[in-house]
């Protein structure tokens, strides 16, 4: 078993090889999500812009000893302001990265969704936490467990290749994607098996791209061989899934927590389909996986950069 972190070191060692992404840290007012931008720009993962009152920022550096020399401060009075001025510092190029500081993420999201102002794409918004689970050797990403409540056939492709696309920028060029469901079997009775099946079919033709589909599975199935080879399950995907596509929200979030807090897992958080990767962390997360989520979304911008690059030359 791979001590507990390792993989999470691992993004992090990849980042030092890479420029620090322009970052608007939305409201960092408290100790967790000053220290955490301060603390990934020391170790070169972002150069944060900080977004928020600047006489409370300055005020609380100076109560932790957080050293702010070097870093922008855009002064803005309260967190629904700092929220817009975060989402303009995007749309101008300014920032390539969002941070969530200590505001609610509704009022970041708020900002991010809006039609006029925002940051949408053509894709849907979604999330992925990319957990390091200390009794498997990879990383596993679980989707949708904190954006999209009862997804559609449509939102699943979206989500299924935001979290492709997001596997690419870590280094798996064909990740294999299980979609969750309570059994192995299209069952009419069971919608999110007729769905896991019309998704499967949609990779076939190309409308989803990228990765290995193959669902339903139930999660036994899905993660462990030996479940999936008792139960005769041929499948590329079958005991080595890398994304675990779960059928609505409830599902995700009872199965993060459940890894989390039975499993010893770290979950690192990160908001995909908007026009830059924005970083979500929370009071309660370690150090190590706070920085796991700004290397993430660091290796994303990336890859958007280079893909960019590649589209301008072609």
């Amino acid at each position: 078993m791979e001590r507990k972190h390792e993989k999470y070191k691992r993004l992090i060692t990849r980042c030092k090889a890479l420029a620090p992404v322009p970052t608007a840290v939305a409201h960092p007012c408290d100790e967790s999500s000053l220290r955490g931008a301060v603390e990934a720009a020391e170790l070169g993962i972002l150069q944060p812009i900080l977004v928020g009152p600047r006489a409370r920022i300055e005020a609380l550096a100076g109560q932790f000893h957080l050293d702010l020399s070097g870093y922008e401060i855009v002064d803005a009075p309260h967190s629904h302001a700092a929220a817009d001025l975060a989402v303009q510092l995007a749309r101008e190029g300014r920032a390539e990265m969002l941070m969530k500081g200590s505001l609610h993420t509704d009022e970041l999201m708020g900002a991010v969704v809006r039609s006029a102002t925002g940051l949408r794409t053509g894709r849907r918004i979604s999330h992925a936490f990319i957990m390091d689970v200390p009794s498997l050797e990879r990383v596993i990403i679980v989707t949708d467990a904190a954006i999209n409540i009862f997804p559609t056939l449509t939102d699943k492709m979206h989500i299924i290749q935001n979290a492709i696309d997001l596997s690419h920028a870590l280094g798996f060029p064909q990740p294999k994607v299980a979609i969750l469901s309570a059994m192995e079997t299209v069952n009419p009775d069971v919608p999110s098996t007729v769905e896991a099946a019309a998704l499967c079919k949609m990779a076939d033709r190309k409308q989803i791209t990228g990765g290995i589909l193959d669902g339903p599975l139930a999660l036994d199935n899905a993660i462990d061989l030996v479940a999936a080879r008792i139960k005769k399950i041929d499948s590329p995907v079958a005991g080595m899934a890398d994304i675990l596509v779960v059928p609505d929200l409830e599902a995700g979030n009872m199965l993060a927590k459940s890894l989390s807090f039975m499993a010893d897992a770290d979950a690192a958080g990160i908001v995909l389909g908007a026009r830059v990767p924005i970083i979500l962390t929370s009071r309660a997360d370690s150090v190590m996986t706070r920085l796991a989520s700004c290397a993430v979304a660091a290796l994303v911008a990336q890859a958007r950069r280079e893909s960019a690059s590649k589209a301008v030359t072609a």
